[in-house]
């Protein structure tokens, strides 16, 4: 059953099935459209939060410039242990060292979303989850990377999928860490009028 209903021309710049699935988990009707533009390193000394919002901005001016007429959603989600940005492993040996490295301790995954509508407006904001890891031994680390799970992962790991096993806890949005923070998502769209509550259901049924 629906939860949300979609008022306005909405569109997923993102080619992410997560973030699809996440979306349409509660209703809401939308197109996908990624991002066409490539996506720079982070600059010396930035903040990966503001690193996580450029990249969102970036991916959602991208597809409204092809799409004026609808209200793009962008996001980028970023590994960040410190200050160090973790993107996606190059090799298993890369996917291997970045789980070896977060084993035993907490990192942060940072959303950055940007929503832009059909008259220019802009909204951006990041989302930070907190997730510790148990402290796992190689040979598991190894056995989940030939897995190929990690391989298109920032931060070589999947909390939806068998990377759950590395998760000790978490700290904040749990859909943040799939890859999109949904409640905030929602709440802007609604604040946006893009969005309603179906409502009108009748609740005294058992």
């Amino acid at each position: 059953m629906k939860i949300y209903n979609t008022l306005k021309y909405l569109v997923l710049g993102s080619g992410s099935p997560r973030r699809k699935e996440l979306l349409s988990s509660v209703g809401l009707q939308f197109e996908t459209k990624p991002a066409t533009c490539e996506e720079p390193p982070a600059r010396k000394g930035q903040l990966p939060e503001d690193y996580a919002i450029e990249m969102a901005l970036m991916k959602a001016r991208n597809v409204a410039s092809l799409t004026p007429q609808a209200i793009v959603i962008g996001a980028d989600t970023i590994v960040a242990r410190d200050m160090d940005i973790l993107g996606k492993p190059h090799s298993n040996t890369d996917a291997f060292e970045t789980l070896k490295s977060l084993c035993g301790r907490s990192h942060k995954v940072i959303t950055g979303c940007a929503i832009v509508s059909e008259n220019g407006k802009e909204i951006s904001f990041a989302v930070t989850t907190e997730v510790e890891f148990i402290n796992c031994d190689e040979a598991a680390i190894k056995a989940y990377v030939a897995t190929g799970e990690p391989d298109d992962k920032a931060g070589s790991y999947a909390i939806q999928g068998q990377g759950a096993f590395l998760v000790k806890g978490i700290c904040g949005s749990y859909t943040n860490v799939v890859g999109l923070p949904l409640a905030r998502v929602i709440e802007v769209l609604i604040k946006m009028g893009v969005v309603v509550p179906m409502g009108g259901q009748d609740l005294s049924r058992s």
